[in-house]
């Protein structure tokens, strides 16, 4: 079994500025000197450290812009690191790329299918690139296309495919060659909850087989089915790393009560603080109140008997489970598809 290990990965982008990010900022259409000044720098990540350890389905959890792609494609060798190091097994990936190359498999975030094939063909066509032989090549696209579903449009065009199908097919192409580690870069972006289901239970075979798994997300339900462990990462920074349970564990008291009032107050703030259960309370704005407790529906009723005293209007309350997006939303001050 391999694993996978990263140190201190730096990656800056130097690009222009977005077309609509102006508002004023900076030189117009006609004016400035090409060349002048110095170029924009787009941190992608900032000294990420990571070990996923053999045989483990691995998740890197953020929202878009956090960083997963850039870490997948460092690892894959199609982004080099501004900085630091990335390792599949034994091998450094940019010291050694063929030998890290030849025990990967990769799927985009988007599929990159060659339309001039049918899906037998893309398939035959992979297993020749990592020297299976015809035998080889041929009951392996078969065994892949049973497994996803797509024997009766295996001798078909992939351009009529669907979405979803193109995914599954994607994902067979990358299994062919029976790659040590996988990487999944959000597998199951724009898929039906049937093919998702599907896609899990995949996931979880190929792991069974001993396989190392990693997958980037932003799909909380997706991490917390499939992944032994994950990375919450944000701005290109590891700000969380553990299992499923131990992350949302460790959001303070696990449930959270999302509050808004017509105003608050001190007297307002200092109730919540002392009422049994509540571990932490934050103001959002000049209404909102995010409520961290041991307890969920139970404290509405102490909530509303303090608003009453305090003269204050309890306009909204939404009550969330322990759940990852609470620990994302405690680290980070915003949801995790902001």
């Amino acid at each position: 079994m391999v694993g996978i290990r990263t140190r201190d990965l730096r990656k800056v982008f130097s690009s222009a500025p977005p077309f609509a990010a102006g508002g004023g900022a900076g030189p117009g259409p006609t004016s400035g000197k090409r060349g002048s000044g110095p170029r924009p720098e787009i941190v992608a990540l900032d000294g990420l450290t990571l070990e996923v350890m053999p045989g483990e389905v691995f998740g890197l959890l953020g929202p878009n812009g956090a960083g997963k792609s850039t870490t997948v494609g460092i690892l894959t060798t199609r982004v080099r690191p501004t900085s630091g190091q990335a390792w599949i097994g034994d091998h450094d990936v940019w010291q050694q790329q063929v030998e890290a190359k030849r025990l990967i498999g990769v799927v985009a975030q988007r599929p990159n299918l060659d339309f001039s094939l049918t899906a037998r063909e893309i398939l035959l066509f992979h297993g020749g690139y990592f020297g299976l032989d015809s035998a080889q090549r041929a009951k392996r696209a078969d065994d892949l296309l049973e497994r996803f579903k797509l024997t009766d449009r295996a001798n078909q065009m992939v351009r009529g495919f669907s979405g979803g199908m193109m995914q599954r097919l994607s994902i067979a192409r990358a299994m062919m060659h029976d790659p040590q580690v996988l990487f999944l870069d959000e597998p199951s972006a724009g898929l039906d909850p049937q093919t998702r289901l599907l896609l899990w239970e995949i996931i979880r075979e190929y792991n069974k087989s001993g396989k190392t798994i990693l997958l980037t997300t932003h799909n909380m339900d997706e991490a917390d089915a499939l992944c032994h462990r994950l990375a919450i990462i944000d701005h290109g920074r590891n700000i969380a790393l553990g299992t499923p349970g131990e992350l949302k564990s460790s959001v303070p008291g696990g449930y959270l009560l999302q509050l808004r009032f017509d105003r608050q107050t001190p007297e307002l703030l200092a109730g919540l603080r002392a009422l049994a259960g509540v571990r932490e309370v934050r103001e959002n704005d000049s209404t909102g109140v995010d409520v961290y407790a041991d307890r969920g529906g139970s404290l509405i009723r102490e909530i509303a008997s303090l608003t009453a005293g305090s003269s204050v209007d309890l306009r909204d309350v939404h009550i969330a489970e322990p759940s990852l997006e609470n620990l994302f939303l405690h680290h980070t001050g915003r949801r995790l598809r902001d």
